[in-house]
């Protein structure tokens, strides 16, 4: 199995740098997907995947049951690699999970023996050796209690996890991922099992942190009104398109992405959601991804976003 290699430049030569271009910014480029494959075996679940993400921006993802959309995010992650291709973060090939790819779960795991402060706080802690963890817990509290009030918790640091709702047991994960401090947070399925109240609630939280701390995020969803609700950008993974295959022997095909729309973070308020245009791109993105029946050519992707690529 071969994947497209990325040309050089016309005659093998680097460009020649345009003394009046200005510098790239070093918020470009963060997160580059370069022409990945994932296969177990013969079944390919991934091909030709490619993706260019700048830091801060809020990238949502949806696909179809079964896509890959949790397999790309793990790939990112470090937890998997790929079968070809590349991925790096901050211009760093993608080792093993590390501090620097924080991860927010569906199901949060909390120790229940444990206080929400201290669930919090053991993320500093765990790394450092007895002595010097004693003699930090000071400095580690603080930085606890802290990230506790980011997300709207604070009150609540000296009860266990089983006096919380879903929602705020969530809402721990999610600052125990951010004591961390990650270049980027990896978000999978987070509100899933979460009531629709409690979902929204969710949402704005993640949109007022991601705001006010400059954060980068992948967020892979299935819900759709989420994934256009909180994303700067949304990216559609799918199966459900006509592959190049020159001797037609091929009757099915990896997910790639098949949609890549840009989308406006003008304000948070949930009542975007009733809008006809917020309407008519869920429609837009079934469309390019969700009906097995529409099978769009490669060549005919919705690649509306600047950074996309085929």
């Amino acid at each position: 199995m071969e994947t497209e290699k990325i040309k050089p430049p016309a005659g093998g030569n680097e460009p020649t740098k345009d003394p009046g271009k200005p510098p790239k910014d070093p918020r470009d480029d963060f997160l580059i997907v370069d022409h990945v494959v994932k296969a177990y075996g013969d079944h390919i679940v991934l091909e030709n995947v490619n993706l260019k993400m700048d830091r801060g921006e809020l990238t949502t993802v949806v696909g179809p049951s079964g896509c890959g959309k949790s397999t790309l995010l793990r790939l990112i992650l470090g937890q998997e690699q790929p079968t070809l291709g590349r991925v790096t973060v901050d211009e760093v090939d993608v080792g093993p999970p590390g501090p620097d790819r924080g991860i927010v779960f569906q199901k949060y795991a909390l120790f229940p023996h444990l206080t929400v402060l201290e669930n919090i706080m053991l993320g500093d802690q765990l790394p450092l050796g007895m002595i010097q963890a004693w003699s930090n817990r000071k400095k580690i509290r603080a930085e606890g209690l802290q990230y506790l009030e980011y997300v709207r918790l604070a009150e609540h640091a000296y009860k266990y996890p089983h006096q919380l709702s879903g929602g705020m047991q969530q809402r721990v994960a999610i600052a125990q991922a951010l004591i961390k401090k990650p270049k980027i947070l990896m978000m999978d399925e987070p509100f899933g099992a979460l009531d629709p109240g409690t979902r929204e609630a969710m949402q704005v939280l993640i949109l007022d942190l991601w705001k006010e701390h400059d954060m980068t995020i992948f967020f892979v969803t299935h819900d759709l009104e989420e994934a256009v609700y909180l994303g700067t950008r949304i990216l559609v993974l799918s199966q459900y398109y006509q592959g190049e295959d020159r001797d037609g022997s091929r009757t099915s095909w990896g997910a790639r992405i098949v949609a890549d729309h840009p989308l406006n973070r003008m304000a948070s308020s949930t009542r975007v959601k009733t809008t006809d245009r917020f309407g008519a791109l869920i429609a837009q993105i079934r469309e390019d991804g969700f009906d097995p029946e529409n099978r769009k050519q490669i060549k005919d992707f919705n690649m509306k976003h600047p950074d996309s690529i085929l």
